[in-house]
């Protein structure tokens, strides 16, 4: 919010000059439809930019929903992910191979975050005995207690790794994540190669949709 007012400012309080000599309605016209364009770039959601680290050879295929995927001859190997989990934990991902592994990243001071979050848990209880492992990757938080409270408050039932600085993000192949796409998920096949993107907020439909043909797959 304070992006978006301080791009507001000029406007609610800009110089008109000396008397007589107010801004052209055709200028200002002009700066209040740029001004209008550029608060609603920031407020769009809790990130911007596209995909850090170049473009990569990720072999992504996106879709009119938005979920990318990638073919299973072109899928590069996950990256190694362990470490301290929000509530305190140890874990490595690692230990999931031969299950789908849906990564979310989020921040518990993320809207979009807040509103994908029962999908994501409802999800997570359908596709468990469909041999599907969710895991949760925070960053962001600068403490555990706002995520621990947002785990509580959404009931989810998988955990998350605490990664407030966002080290463990770089770790993806290059082009596959961008830290300031925040939410962002990733999906690995059973072997624990990237197979699936998505860097928008998820509905249960569109989980169901990347999810569906890595289950179906042998």
């Amino acid at each position: 919010m304070s992006a978006a007012r301080s791009l507001l400012h000029p406007l609610a309080s800009g110089p008109r000059g000396r008397r007589g000599h107010r801004t052209p309605r055709g200028n200002r016209g002009t700066r209040i439809a740029l001004l209008t364009a550029a608060a609603a770039t920031v407020l769009a959601g809790c990130g911007s930019g596209g995909v850090s680290g170049g473009s990569g050879q990720t072999g992504f295929v996106t879709s009119a929903g938005g979920v990318a995927t990638v073919k299973a001859a072109s899928r590069q190997a996950g990256p190694k992910l362990s470490g301290e989990t929000v509530d305190g934990k140890q874990l490595d991902v690692s230990s999931f191979k031969g299950k789908i592994v849906v990564l979310n990243v989020w921040g518990s001071w993320c809207p979009p975050c807040r509103a994908e979050a029962p999908n994501f848990a409802k999800v997570a209880k359908e596709t468990e005995s469909k041999g599907v492992q969710f895991v949760g990757i925070n960053t962001r938080d600068h403490s555990k207690g706002p995520a621990q409270a947002f785990e509580q408050d959404h009931d989810i039932p998988y955990p998350s790794l605490y990664d407030p600085t966002g080290k463990l993000i770089l770790r993806f192949p290059k082009g596959t994540l961008n830290p300031q796409y925040i939410p962002s998920t990733v999906v690995l096949d059973r072997q624990g190669r990237v197979a699936a993107r998505s860097l928008k907020a998820m509905t249960v439909d569109d989980l169901h949709k990347m999810l569906d043909p890595l289950i179906a797959e042998h």
